[in-house]
Parts: C-alpha cells; sequence; structure tokens
C-alpha cells in the first residue's frame, strides 16, 4: 500500500512517531501538482493548510484526508471519496484519531491498513477535541480577565487538577492562537458561549498585528 502526504516539516516529525505498518509506504511531498505525476497510489492525506488543501480534485476516486477542522465536508461540498481530520500540532501524533468520513468503510479500510486507531464523529466544526479544547482556553482567558490567578498558575492547576498533558495556555502556545479563534469564532455563529474572550481577542490581534 502506498500513501501520499502533502505535510509541514513539523505535520511529517509528528507522522513519524506514529507505528505504520510494514507493508505500507509513506510518500511525502511539497506540493499537490506532484500528485499528478504518481503513477501509484492508494490513498493521499492533504495536511499542510486547512483552507488552500480543500481542493475538490477526486484523484481518480482514492481515498482523500484533508486537514479540515473549522469548515466542514458539507461546507465545501466535496466528494464522496474525502475525508477531514484535525491536523492541528500536537494532534497528527495522539495514538486515536478524530475523522469525518464521507465513506466510512473506505476510510477506514486506509487506517486498518496503516495500522493507526480513528474515531468517526458527526461533521460539526471543531470535530470534538478541539471544540473542547477551545473551551478550555477560552474559559482559562475569562479566569485570568477576572485575575483568579496567573497564567502559570493556571496551567499547573489544570494539569495537576484534571491530569491534563498541557495547562490551556501551554495548548495555546502549542495549537495557535489563529486556529483557536477561528474555531471559536465559526462556534459562537450558533452558540453565544463560545465566544471569544476580550482578552485572547486582543491577543488574537495582536499576533495579527506583529
Amino acid at each position: 500500500m502506498k500513501v501520499v502526504i502533502l505535510a509541514t516539516n513539523e505535520q511529517k516529525k509528528e507522522i513519524e512517531i506514529k507505528n505504520v505498518n510494514h507493508n505500507v509506504s509513506l510518500i511525502f511531498i511539497d506540493s499537490t501538482g506532484e500528485i499528478e505525476q504518481l503513477e501509484d497510489f492508494d490513498a493521499i492525506f492533504l495536511l499542510r493548510d486547512e483552507l488552500s488543501d480543500a481542493s475538490s480534485k477526486e484523484y481518480l476516486g482514492k481515498p482523500v484526508f484533508i486537514h479540515l477542522v473549522v469548515d466542514t465536508l458539507s461546507d465545501k461540498e466535496l466528494p464522496s471519496n474525502y475525508s477531514r481530520i484535525n491536523a492541528w500540532p500536537g494532534f497528527l501524533k495522539r495514538p486515536t484519531w478524530e475523522m469525518v468520513a464521507n465513506d466510512e468503510h473506505a476510510a477506514g479500510l486506509v487506517l486498518k491498513e496503516l495500522g493507526w486507531n480513528v474515531v468517526f464523529v458527526k461533521d460539526e466544526p471543531g470535530l470534538v477535541a478541539a471544540r473542547v479544547i477551545s473551551m478550555i482556553i477560552n474559559e482559562a482567558y475569562f479566569a485570568l480577565e477576572e485575575k483568579v490567578s496567573t497564567i502559570k498558575e493556571i496551567d499547573l492547576a489544570m494539569k495537576l487538577g484534571t491530569n491534563y498533558p498541557s495547562g490551556p495556555f501551554e495548548w495555546k502556545d502549542i495549537i495557535g492562537i489563529q486556529n483557536i479563534y477561528s474555531l471559536l469564532q465559526r462556534l459562537s455563529e450558533t452558540d453565544k458561549r463560545y465566544l471569544p474572550a476580550p482578552l485572547l481577542q486582543e491577543e488574537y490581534r495582536k499576533f495579527y498585528h506583529q
């Protein structure tokens, strides 16, 4: 089995951490243009940019897995061979991937051949983990604004009290403020509980005006 992967250097490192069945060949590429030059492959992962890589090419009907967190498969009206996953920093190396698939059977066969665990979820913005983590980060910003505690103390309390691998502000630094803000904004369109905290909005604006 041959799997083509378009990924950043950091994403490649995370994927290489995962165990891969010996009968699977991972072919890393630098642009989607290289796919057309390949004659033999069984699946494609487009992970580098959830906006530019979410094309509608069918790629001969082979299973296509795209990095798409904020938008959904139905938003993009993607072909039946497409599935979406979360390729935010830190998510690819997880032992189990969340996935939305137009064809769960075909997608599941690819992941089974790779030897990677997958759980299928509803086609909604944020999937599950990203939605939960973004809300935790948002609540941490509210707590900081109310002077409940400091950034370091909030991170430490969450790790010790809930056994989280990272504190909310550490997660924000790993994932990126722009990713968190974009998801919260999308979720807040239908549920105002997800409105970004004022301090988070302020940090986001500073990020884009550096």
